[in-house]
């Protein structure tokens, strides 16, 4: 918008003021006599060619009054131009003004509100010319848009929740709205030519780079006209004295219409609430980033101590059960009773308060520190004492720059005379003490400047958290919060109450550290498998080493999984994630891959499918309340590798998602690392999956591992994979010993700071004696052709007892691939650990198994196969699909 537009839409004249309307002076006879500019810019009649002529030459000579644009419009002899948009006849404040129809020059016809002002005088008076009244115009969508204005001039005044105040040159107020007032709690006329620093004498200005006071800002905007915004002032309004608020102001120099600066305005807007949430909301993140950032108890207490001083409370206490100290169940029996241990104290500096839960050392009848107490040869309470940290209880090591100023009051450790086990001393409350009223209630209580929450986890108290802010004035002139308070409102009492139970969940989870670890390496160990069975595709040797004593992650996981035609599916896997969750998590995935696997999928599908099973948010059943609750999944970013072996076509199909290539070995000892497509850890999409498909000579030797086997601290993943290929080389050696060699060599002393898996597979070869293919066409005679081809095949193997269930088989197989497939069929019987007949088709539909009726013609056919075989299921392929089944063998041949 520029200057000219601004200055514009700030007139706030009528637009039937006489200065701006147009204006027309008419005699008795309702003749024109006069014509203002502005008559002539309305109607576009010169006044040469206005003058002298009837009223009704330019407006309709009777008002429209009050109908709707749309009635007006269709009245007679009232048409807009084509093209003109509809005005309206305006709010109800323009049922005073009459509504006419305008003849404007052009020929266009307008719609305009009128008023007429009676000249003094009677008719009778005046000669037949002389001047008998004046008639103002204007559009009816001008005078609307004028009193919208003055309706938001209104609003402001009168109902705006921000405070607006002008005041002179000599900063003296002269006006304000109504919010103005109510902060004051006077009405205008008691406080009018006050000034501002009168109205607020000890408030002050926070936000940095600009004056303090009301004046300074005030006359730092009158002497250079610039606004501004957004300036935080904080004092005690006349309406709510001792109690500080906070508001958001803005100043801007005013001006008259020639340019003369008369004053300055005010907006102001209370933000006191807004703060303090703010305030609040950022110590719960600051809360969230610091509390927790170990698994240790004497740790997490002193966090929130240092998260909560000086922010939110002059003095933080932390005291703890002995039992959490020792890891062992939270305390559920008589609460009063426990034997607490001070964990963490820190205090603002000049503000800490009495602590009664440690004996005064300063009074006359004090006969000297008691157990664990301090007395006057301690050392300095900061420094290192001659006790030892206990077992599970981290060093505090020596004082920081903030704890050398006095900032932080460090708990001093155990003297010789007391419990060495516990570095810190024991605390006692008195009966009738806020803290001992909170253990035997369990619940919060609230004692003036005091408030203690007790730290509850698991239906039991683990110990207790003492905020203070104390009574006495502040030393470090910092200053006061924004309510300028020394209790604790209703919010605040529920911040305290967040803050000690994230302190307390993670005081609980250092706890049940250990016995998680030790129960996540136990389902681990039972969620892998015990023995891998024997398979006529491949010989395997494995080794499963779980993390060190230190750390104890887990989530590593292998699989052979024997398929359909005598293939092997080879799985290796790495969970992100620690304890049982991910010892869980690993469990789930291993059983999804097996069922996917199952379905004969390929490789690169296999993973597809995981991954949207991963990518699926985890969600547990509805609560006894009927509520879903969410749990996190350690899922997402999981590896995997996938491969497929035939030791039909030794032909070998792989994929990987985010894992580790394999080490291939062909039969003359050269490694490699199969460059295969990188496809994104599970959970995070993105992109696809791609297999790669090679020839294995037989003999090959593959190695699937996971990442802590070639990965450790002290040598990159490029030594680690040198390693395993000069380690593998070694044709002589057995399988066992290559994994025993691989172990030893690249995880020393059995132990590392991941799981480690190693996985090491032969391949071999079924010899063309125990393999038979024949292609069939896709004709009705092809059924009888099959039947004897399978009966002549088993007959050659010695496998006659097959023969008549074979022939039901292959009859059924080859029948329904002819009626409903077509294309060339294949037929093919393996001779394995059990005898596999397969019909291949170019059809995608697969048959699915059902119960016939007793009038049905047909589908009894492939209900008959499955009670004659072990297992059958369908296999896609390229080309189409293969329908397979398995039948056990005779006992003399089941070796």
């Amino acid at each position: 918008m520029s200057a000219a537009n601004t200055a514009e839409s700030a007139d706030f004249r009528g637009p039937l003021d006489i200065t701006r309307a147009a204006t027309v002076v008419l005699d008795a006879e309702s003749t024109v006599i006069g014509w203002s500019p502005g008559a002539a810019e309305l109607l576009g009649y010169e006044p040469a060619e206005a003058l002298g002529r009837p009223l009704g030459a330019f407006l309709s000579v009777h008002p429209v009054g009050g109908s709707p644009p749309a009635a007006a419009a269709e009245a007679p002899g009232v048409s807009e131009a084509p093209g003109t948009p509809a005005t309206g006849i305006g709010p109800p404040s323009l049922v005073g003004n009459e509504i006419h129809v305008a003849h404007a020059r052009d020929g266009r016809e307008l719609l305009v509100a009128t008023a007429t002002c009676p000249l003094p005088g009677g008719a009778a008076d005046r000669g037949p010319d002389a001047p008998d009244r004046i008639l103002v115009a204007a559009e009816v969508g001008e005078l609307r848009h004028w009193e919208s204005r003055l309706a938001l001039l209104q609003g402001l005044a009168t109902q705006s929740p921000v405070g607006l105040a002008i005041y002179d040159t000599d900063l003296r107020l002269t006006w304000c709205n109504t919010a103005y007032e109510r902060e004051i709690g006077q009405p205008l006329a008691a406080f009018r030519g006050k000034r501002a620093d009168e109205l607020y004498s000890s408030g002050f200005f926070v936000t940095p780079g600009y004056p303090q006071t009301l004046d300074g800002v005030m006359h730092q905007v009158l002497d250079t006209g610039e606004p501004v915004l957004d300036l935080h002032f904080r004092g005690q309004p006349p309406s709510d004295p001792g109690r500080d608020h906070l508001w958001s102001c803005a100043y801007y120099r005013l001006e008259d219409a020639h340019g003369h600066v008369f004053g300055v305005c005010e907006d102001a807007f209370d933000i006191t609430d807004r703060y303090r949430a703010q305030e609040r909301l950022a110590l719960l993140v600051e809360a969230g980033r610091r509390i927790g950032t170990v698994l240790d108890v004497a740790t997490t207490a002193e966090e929130i101590a240092g998260v909560a001083v000086p922010d939110f409370a002059a003095t933080v206490r932390v005291d703890v059960t002995r039992a959490t100290m020792t890891g062992e169940t939270a305390a559920v029996g008589s609460a009063a009773d426990m034997s607490l241990l001070r964990v963490a104290d820190r205090s603002e500096p000049g503000t800490a308060a009495p602590d009664p839960g440690v004996a005064d050392p300063g009074q006359p009848d004090a006969e000297g520190p008691g157990p664990g107490l301090p007395g006057p040869d301690w050392p300095d309470p900061g420094g290192p004492g001659p006790g030892l940290p206990g077992p599970g209880v981290a060093d505090p090591g020596p004082l920081d720059s903030a704890d050398a100023e006095g900032g932080s009051r460090g708990v001093p450790e155990a003297s010789s005379t007391g419990d060495d086990r516990h570095p810190y001393p024991p605390v006692a409350y008195p009966p009738g003490s806020p803290q001992h009223r909170s253990l035997s209630s369990g619940g919060l209580v609230l004692d003036e400047g005091t408030l203690v929450v007790p730290l509850r986890a698991g239906g039991g108290i683990l110990g207790l958290v003492t905020f203070d802010r104390g009574v006495g004035p502040d030393t470090s002139g910092r200053p006061p919060a924004p309510d300028g308070a020394t209790t604790f409102d209703n919010g605040e009492v529920a911040l305290a109450d967040e803050l000690a139970a994230r302190a307390a969940v993670c005081i609980d989870n250092a706890r049940r550290y250990t016995r998680e670890r030790t129960a996540s390496l136990a389902l681990q160990r039972q969620l892998l498998p015990h023995h891998l069975p024997p398979q006529s595709a491949v010989r395997t040797a494995y080794r499963y080493l779980p993390a060190d004593d230190v750390t104890g992650v887990g989530g590593d996981w292998f699989d052979v999984i024997p398929l359909s035609g005598t293939r092997v599916g080879l799985v290796v896997g790495d969970v992100v994630g620690h304890g049982l969750q991910a010892a869980a998590t690993m469990g789930r995935l291993r059983t999804s891959v097996r069922a996917f696997a199952q379905l004969d999928m390929a490789p690169d599908e296999l993973l597809t499918r995981l991954d949207d099973l991963v990518g699926q948010p985890a969600e547990e059943p509805p609560d006894a309340y009927g509520g879903a609750v969410e749990t996190y999944d350690v899922t997402t970013g999981a590896t995997c590798l996938y491969a497929v072996y035939d030791p039909v076509s030794r032909r070998c199909v792989m994929a990987r998602a985010g894992h580790l290539p394999p080490a291939v070995v062909d039969p003359d000892g050269a490694v490699s690392f199969p460059d295969l497509p990188a496809g994104p850890p599970l959970g995070l999409g993105g992109l696809p999956f791609e297999s790669m498909e090679f020839e294995l000579p037989v003999g090959s030797l593959l190695a699937l591992f996971t990442d802590g086997l070639v990965e450790a601290r002290d040598h990159d993943i490029g030594h680690g994979l040198d390693t395993l290929s000069r380690v593998l080389t070694d044709r002589s050696a057995s399988l066992e010993e290559l994994c025993d060699r691989a172990v030893s060599e690249l995880v020393p002393g059995g132990t590392s700071a991941d799981d480690t898996a190693l996985l090491l597979v032969r391949t071999r070869e079924l010899d063309a004696e125990r393999v038979a293919h024949w292609e069939l066409s896709a004709e009705a005679v092809s059924v009888g052709r099959a039947r004897e081809l399978a009966t002549g095949q088993l007959e050659d193997w010695g496998l006659e007892e097959l023969v008549f269930a074979t022939q039901l088989v292959v009859s059924e197989l080859v029948t329904n691939a002819v009626r409903y497939a077509g294309g060339p069929l294949g037929l093919r019987l393996i001779r394995d650990r059990t005898l596999v007949c397969e019909v291949a088709d170019t059809g995608h539909t697969s048959p699915h198994l059902r119960h016939s009726a007793e009038d049905d013609e047909g589908g009894r056919g492939l209900f008959i196969v499955a009670q004659l075989v072990q297992r059958w299921g369908t296999r896609y392929t390229p080309t189409g699909k293969t329908i397979w089944t398995e039948q056990a063998l005779p006992p003399a041949d089941g070796g």
